[in-house]
């Protein structure tokens, strides 16, 4: 298991985002390194993005402590690379971290990977496709495409700060006691509202907005996290 690329964003005019100034940091490419990975604070006022160097541009629902690094499988880039017919290179899904030998919608939320000799993150939630990705992306219908395939990739959260470089190891150092993955995860907050009792046995691995949304729903429903 290992990290492939470390991909970086800059801030960029486009005429396909309503993020506001109509600019995205979605067109990552891969770098060298080393690169540092820090908690990059609230959505709202924090850095937006885990890695420096990185932008985030629409904070109204990107970048923040819970979606400070975004990874997304070589394994899911190829079956993609496959479909499209068409190569498909590191960080062209938004991705900070292009992965090799990780089932990244396998894993668990509250999973902790270390990277590197000092990185150390814990798996968040699932990523949720938008109109951005759909226009970098230049494919009809893709946020439902995307959607429909649950081959979502994981946001993941910094517990200890730490620099990486492409090559370097990823080692699952802990592994939660439930079952929601990241692709349960997906699924309940996208097609399948049904599932979103279940995740709150993700306890505090899971962002606070979220996790209150839940608890709403379920309360609404009579429902509880072992409902299935």
């Amino acid at each position: 298991m290992q990290l492939i690329s470390v991909n970086l964003g800059r801030a960029t005019a486009v005429d396909y985002t309503d993020a506001e100034g109509g600019v995205t940091g979605i067109g990552k490419r891969p770098v060298p390194g080393p690169v540092r990975v820090r908690t990059p604070g609230s959505k709202a006022t924090g850095l937006g993005s885990g890695l420096e160097g990185d932008a985030v541009c629409d904070r109204r629902h990107h970048g923040g402590d819970h979606q400070a690094v975004y990874a997304y499988a070589r394994e899911d880039l190829d079956w993609w690379e496959a479909e499209l017919g068409r190569e498909l290179p590191g960080g062209i899904f938004g991705e900070n971290f292009t992965t090799s030998g990780l089932d990244l919608n396998a894993a668990r939320l509250g999973d902790r990977w270390r990277v590197g000799a000092e990185l150390v993150l814990e798996v968040a939630s699932a990523r949720i496709p938008c109109r951005t990705f759909q226009g970098v992306m230049g494919e009809t219908g893709w946020v439902k495409r995307f959607t429909q395939v649950v081959r979502p990739g994981a946001y993941l959260r910094v517990i200890r700060e730490g620099s990486v470089s492409p090559g370097d190891p990823v080692e699952i150092i802990h592994r939660p006691d439930h079952d929601v993955t990241v692709e349960l995860w997906f699924r309940a907050f996208t097609t399948e509202r049904a599932l979103l009792p279940r995740t709150l046995a993700a306890g505090e691995a899971m962002e606070p907005e979220a996790h209150e949304r839940v608890r709403r729903y379920a309360q609404a429903h009579g429902t509880g996290a072992g409902a299935r």
